[in-house]
C-alpha cells in the first residue's frame, strides 16, 4: 500500500493537470473497457469485498494483499482502488486535486461504497467529511451502509446511521437471478430513475389506489420517462407478479413507430419498475375532448396510425397480441402529433387456441369496464382479434363527431346499450367531407357478429384508398396543404 499510494498520487496529477480529456504518458483519463459489465469476455478488475447484492458471489476470502497498481485507470478507479485499500493519504490527495468524490464505477459503486464494504473507519469519515452522498445506490441497489451491516462493520454502519443513511432493506424480487450472466438486456439502474415525489406519499397512493402499481412520471438520464412502479407489498402477489411479467414481455418485444416504446425495466431490485416512452402531449381522449370533431384529413391520418398499430400488434409472432382494452384514453400523441398505441397486455386472459382467449378474471369486466369494449368481453365470452376491430369502430365515431357514443349518457349506461341491447350511436354528423366508405367502415368494425369484422390489414386497406380519393378532392382536403407560414 505504501507503494501503491504515491504511484497513484504521480498518475492522477499527471492526469489532472493535463485535463480531463488529454493522455499523458501510458495511463489515459477514460473508462476502462474492462469494467464494463457488459463485456462478458474480459476479467473484471475487483476491489476486494464485493457489493452485499451483487448476485454473483465471489471467492470469501480474495487474495487483497497481492493487489498491484492496475495500469490505465482513471481517476474514479484510482479513487474507489485506494478507497478498497484504505489509504486516507492518497485518497485526500486526489479529492484536493479535484476528482469528484461521487464518482461511480460502471456497477455504480462509490469510494464509499468500497469503504463500507472493507470497514476502513478513517476512509469513511474522510468520505463524509467531504459531504459524499450517504444513500447513493449501486446497480444492485445496495447503498454503504446495507454493504457495512451484511459485512459486520458495526462501527461504519453506526457511522454511517448518525450521518443520515438509510437503513438497509434486503428486499428480493421475484425476478432477480443468481447469476449477472442472466441480468435482463433490458435492466435499468434504478438509480438513474428520478421519481419526483415523496416516498411515503408514493407508497400511500400505491396501496390505496393501485395496488397492482401505477403510471408516474419520471427522469431517467435526463430524459422524461413513464414508469409502472409495482411496490414491494405486490411482490407477494402471484396475480401482481404474474400481470407486471406479462406486461413487460409484451412490451419488450414489440417495436413500430404506432406502438408504444419500451425504454428498460428494473426487475432485480426493489420496487420493480416497467419505464417507457412519455408523450407530454397526452392521449386522445384529452385531445377529442379539447378540440371536438376532426377534420377529415386528421381523421383519415390518425385512424390509419392506431390501424398500423393495431396490424401489428395483430400480427406479432409466435401470438397474436389483442389489445381488448383499445379506447381513446389508450391512445397516446407524441412530439410530433403521431398516434401510438399503448395500455395492451394489461387484461389477463386465459388462451383457448392460438387466436381464441378469454379473460382469465371475470372481475376484470367489471374492474377496467370500458365504453369501447366489445360484447363478447362485457358478457364474459370467448373471443377473437375482432374485438379490437369493434373498439376501432367506436373510437372512429368519436373522431368524427366529437363526442363519445351515447353522449351525453355515462360510461355504464352506455356500455350496455351497446353490448346488451344491440344498439349502436347514431352517426350525427352530416357533413359532405366524410365519404360514405367511412360510415361504412364503422359499421363493419362494430356489427355484433365478429366474424363480420374486418382485419386490420383490410382496414388499413380501406383507409389508404378513401384517403387517396379524398386527396383529389381539394375543397374538402385543403387543410392537409398548409403553408408553414400561415
Amino acid at each position: 500500500m505504501e507503494q501503491a499510494s504515491p504511484q497513484l498520487n504521480r498518475v492522477v496529477s499527471r492526469q489532472l493537470s493535463g485535463g480531463s480529456g488529454r493522455r499523458s504518458g501510458r495511463f489515459t483519463f477514460q473508462r476502462n473497457r474492462s469494467f464494463d459489465h457488459r463485456l462478458s469476455k474480459v476479467i473484471r478488475f475487483s476491489f476486494g469485498r464485493q457489493s452485499s447484492l451483487d448476485p454473483n458471489r465471489r471467492s470469501s476470502s480474495p487474495a487483497r494483499e497481492e493487489l498491484t497498481v492496475p495500469e490505465n485507470l482513471d481517476s474514479t478507479m484510482q479513487l474507489l482502488f485506494l478507497a478498497s485499500r484504505g489509504d486516507f493519504k492518497g485518497m485526500e490527495e486526489l479529492l484536493r486535486f479535484g476528482v469528484d468524490v461521487n464518482s461511480i464505477d460502471l456497477d455504480g459503486r462509490t469510494a464509499l461504497h468500497i469503504a463500507a464494504c472493507e470497514g476502513h473507519v478513517n476512509v469513511v469519515k474522510l468520505l463524509l467529511s467531504w459531504r459524499v452522498n450517504v444513500d447513493a445506490r449501486d446497480r444492485w441497489g445496495s447503498t454503504a451502509a446495507a454493504d457495512a451491516k451484511c459485512y459486520g462493520n458495526v462501527e461504519v454502519y453506526n457511522i454511517l446511521r448518525a450521518r443520515g443513511a438509510k437503513a438497509p432493506k434486503t428486499w428480493r424480487t421475484p425476478m432477480a437471478v443468481s447469476d449477472p450472466q442472466e441480468v435482463p438486456e433490458y435492466e435499468l439502474n434504478p438509480g438513474e430513475i428520478q421519481i419526483r415525489r415523496g416516498e411515503e406519499a408514493l407508497q400511500a397512493c400505491l396501496r390505496h389506489f393501485f395496488p397492482c402499481g401505477t403510471y408516474q412520471v419520471a427522469k431517467w438520464n435526463g430524459t422524461k420517462v413513464s414508469v409502472k412502479i409495482l411496490d414491494k407489498e405486490s411482490h407477494s402477489d402471484p396475480d401482481s407478479v404474474n400481470s407486471f411479467k406479462h406486461e413487460l414481455n409484451l412490451l419488450q418485444k414489440v417495436r413500430h413507430p404506432n406502438v408504444v416504446q419500451f425504454v428498460g425495466a428494473v426487475t432485480q431490485n426493489v420496487p420493480m419498475m416497467i419505464v417507457s416512452e412519455y408523450h407530454s402531449n397526452g392521449d386522445l381522449g384529452s385531445y377529442l375532448q379539447k378540440k371536438g370533431r376532426l377534420q377529415p384529413h386528421k381523421f383519415l391520418r390518425f385512424a390509419l396510425e392506431i390501424a398500423r398499430g393495431m396490424n401489428y400488434l395483430h400480427q406479432c409472432k409466435p401470438e397474436p397480441i389483442i389489445h381488448c382494452d383499445l379506447k381513446p384514453k389508450n391512445i397516446l400523441l407524441d412530439c410530433g402529433g403521431q398516434l401510438k398505441v399503448a395500455g395492451f397486455g394489461l387484461m389477463k386472459l386465459s388462451k383457448i387456441s392460438s387466436d381464441k382467449a378469454k379473460l382469465a378474471d371475470s372481475k376484470t369486466k367489471i374492474n377496467s369496464l370500458s365504453l369501447y369494449m366489445a360484447p363478447e368481453i362485457y358478457r364474459d365470452e370467448i373471443f377473437d382479434m375482432s374485438v379490437d376491430a369493434f373498439s376501432f369502430g367506436l373510437i372512429l365515431y368519436e373522431m368524427i363527431e366529437g363526442a363519445p357514443p351515447f353522449h351525453p349518457k355515462n360510461p355504464e349506461e352506455a356500455s350496455r346499450l351497446i353490448c346488451l341491447k344491440g344498439m349502436r350511436p347514431p352517426l350525427k354528423n352530416k357533413s359532405k367531407s366524410y365519404p360514405p366508405e367511412v360510415k361504412e367502415l364503422i359499421e363493419e368494425c362494430w356489427d355484433p357478429e365478429p366474424i363480420a369484422r374486418p382485419t386490420f390489414s383490410e382496414i388499413i386497406v380501406r383507409l389508404d384508398r378513401i384517403y387517396a380519393a379524398c386527396s383529389k378532392q381539394q375543397g374538402s382536403w385543403k387543410e392537409t396543404f398548409k403553408l408553414p407560414w400561415k
